[in-house]
């Protein structure tokens, strides 16, 4: 796997758009299929949109046909902290970035081998850095 330089310097939520911050910090959830995100193929790290920190890298990124960006696993086991989330009568597991605590999504176990997790992220979260960058 290449090295990628995401030493970006920490935005802390400056810039965002409204729906990011919904998103981010109010637990929103964006329209599917409304993220560019959702069918970019190219070689990168996908990092949290607030703060620039890295959590998915697009080796682990494929097509889930859910109409958000999926990855099977996080950049590294550090990069996200899984939480409950009995919101909406549902019983999920919330995804949020180590880093800021922001929300990014959520994992389900309908993923492919060899996790068996199907990371469910939310694309206005992220920003992606292309391995040329």
């Amino acid at each position: 796997m290449a090295t990628y330089n995401v030493s970006v310097p920490n935005q802390s939520g400056q810039d965002l758009t409204a729906a990011q911050r919904q998103i981010l910090y109010e637990q929103g959830t964006e329209p599917p299929f409304s993220s560019s995100l959702n069918d970019a193929k190219q070689a990168g790290v996908y990092v949290t949109a607030d703060t620039n920190w890295p959590v998915f890298h697009s080796d682990d990124k494929f097509d889930s046909g859910s109409g958000w960006p999926s990855f099977t696993k996080p950049i590294n086991p550090q990069a996200v902290v899984l939480k409950p989330d009995n919101s909406h009568g549902l019983g999920r597991t919330e995804v949020v970035s180590a880093d800021s605590g922001a929300h990014l999504g959520h994992v389900f176990a309908d993923g492919p081998e060899p996790t068996g997790q199907r990371y469910c992220i939310n694309g206005l979260a992220l920003k992606f850095i292309s391995q040329e960058e």
